[in-house]
């Protein structure tokens, strides 16, 4: 099915909640958007369609390092100063720097172009979790306050496989401001055991008492 302007298909992405383990503070995420859901679903299936599937993947893996990486393109893409020929401009610089394939700079581009520059990181994830599950695996994304060692990375492999019960494909992201901890996504669902949100919820808990 092309992409096509403002009519990306309808897609409901769904994820067993998994159990034990890695889990505290469970929130229901729902901020993946339905959109970078819907747009990530019309990538997956015209990749999929051209045989372009895991040079996209790759794309995005790419794109989703650049974004945690670079700030400034955080900005361009999220703040409404910038038009959407703007963020179509940013967006195709990277696309031609990177040589990536034309079906992903299709879809950069259409993504700017109907204004939904924004949820780009959603339709990473979502894409992601479609490939895996393609696979027969599933995706996770670990965020930490540090970069994880290897054995720390081993030991939450381990636990989300058997949480899962599926092999999971893990991407890691830094972010210094969870302070200690992890946050892991697995779909739509996220799971907070960063110190932040024990944090937060112990001043929560303080204002209430």
């Amino acid at each position: 099915m092309p992409l096509r302007a403002n009519t990306p298909p309808t897609v409901q992405i769904e994820c067993s909640r998994p159990a034990g383990t890695v889990r505290e503070n469970v929130a229901d995420d729902t901020k993946t958007s339905d959109a970078g859901q819907r747009y990530a679903k019309a990538l997956f299936d015209l990749a999929n369609e051209t045989g372009d599937l895991r040079a996209v993947e790759a794309d995005l893996k790419s794109l989703a390092a650049a974004l945690n990486d670079s700030g400034d393109l955080r900005r361009l893409l999220a703040s409404p100063v910038f038009g959407a020929a703007d963020k179509t401009k940013g967006l195709a610089a990277i696309a031609t720097k990177a040589k990536f394939n034309p079906t992903t700079g299709k879809f950069l581009g259409l993504l700017a172009a109907n204004g939904r520059a924004g949820d780009l990181s959603a339709a990473i994830n979502a894409f992601r979790v479609l490939a895996a599950k393609a696979r027969g695996a599933v995706s996770a994304e670990v965020t930490s306050a540090a970069p994880l060692t290897a054995a720390q990375a081993k030991g939450v492999a381990a636990g989300l496989r058997t949480a899962l019960g599926k092999n999971p494909e893990i991407t890691t992201r830094v972010d210094p401001s969870l302070l200690g901890g992890i946050k892991v996504r697995v779909g739509s669902r996220l799971f907070d055991a960063s110190l932040k949100s024990k944090l937060d919820s112990l001043k929560f808990a303080l204002k209430r008492a």
